[in-house]
């Protein structure tokens, strides 16, 4: 994990002590010093005023599962404040930065601050990846006000779950998406997409989930298919697929939906990259991204 700390020429000496206590790297104050921290560091310490901070990160934002976490130093060195990324990182790096100097962490968070766990915190806990980052909103706030509770599930097994259930899985990077015309047969459906992966170069353990719409819920077919493959299949609610912006023309549309397998992909994909755009597979189409 990489750390910038960045500040202006008046606090480098401090700067400095500090990126050598947390195993950061210290990068002088420019013009394009954030653009440079968003490319290339996990973690940024901003050794300064929060509002040149937040000023110079906010053009930068594209989403909190890909921002590097970010915390603002006093320029006292009494205070180390999460201001994004709290629970991707940043409240684990201002409480770091806490123990290395004395400087107290500004927890705001409202599960950590209130004690309450949070999903990030058991997926951390687990060794796990969140498949589903929307559910994340209303599954933190329950925890808020009172136990949720946490299913360990082994399978061969189906899960119906609602947008209100955060999913944990183990396993790689990629999403694959997956759309199909009804009644296909499974068989289709796991060669279509032992096809794509093959053309991917993506291995089948390095999948974190398949993802498709809700409207395929009860197609056996597409079902069977991804459990052959040992795989988790999540269902995707129209406001989520119809929220993204695919970039191939699909005829979902005659089913009211922009797209199935790109749209799947990209609602998921930490990277919001399609590493395959879609390809059609007789009556399937699959599409692969990060």
């Amino acid at each position: 994990m990489t750390t910038a700390v960045i500040a202006l020429e008046h606090f480098e000496d401090e700067a400095r002590r500090l990126a050598a206590a947390i195993e950061g790297e210290f990068l002088p104050y420019a013009p394009d010093v954030f653009e440079r921290a968003f490319a290339g560091y996990d973690r940024i310490v901003a050794l300064m005023s929060a509002g040149i901070a937040v000023r110079k990160c906010a053009p930068l934002l594209a989403t909190k599962w890909r921002d590097p976490a970010v915390v603002v130093v006093s320029p006292d060195l009494r205070f180390a404040v999460p201001v994004l990324g709290g629970h991707h990182g940043a409240n684990d790096l201002a409480r770091e930065i806490g123990a290395a100097i004395g400087a107290v962490p500004v927890i705001s968070t409202a599960t950590e601050a209130l004690g309450r766990p949070c999903v990030e915190g058991v997926a951390a806990a687990t060794g796990t990846v969140i498949a589903n980052p929307p559910s994340t909103l209303p599954v933190n706030a329950a925890m808020l006000d009172g136990d949720v509770p946490v299913y360990t599930v082994g399978g061969p097994a189906i899960i119906v779950a609602s947008s209100a259930v955060s999913v944990l899985v183990r396993g790689g990077e990629y999403v694959v998406g997956v759309g199909c015309r009804r009644g296909v047969p499974a068989a289709a459906v796991e060669a279509a997409i032992r096809s794509a992966l093959a053309e991917a170069g993506v291995g089948q353990d390095e999948v974190l989930v398949y993802a498709t719409t809700e409207k395929k819920r009860d197609e056996p077919g597409l079902r069977d298919g991804v459990a052959a493959l040992g795989g988790v299949l999540l269902c995707l609610p129209d406001r989520t697929i119809n929220a993204l912006t695919p970039p191939s023309p699909s005829r979902a549309g005659l089913i009211g939906l922009v797209g199935v397998a790109e749209p799947a992909v990209l609602a998921l994909a930490r990277r919001g990259e399609l590493v395959l755009k879609k390809h059609v597979y007789g009556d399937v189409t699959v599409a692969i991204g990060r």
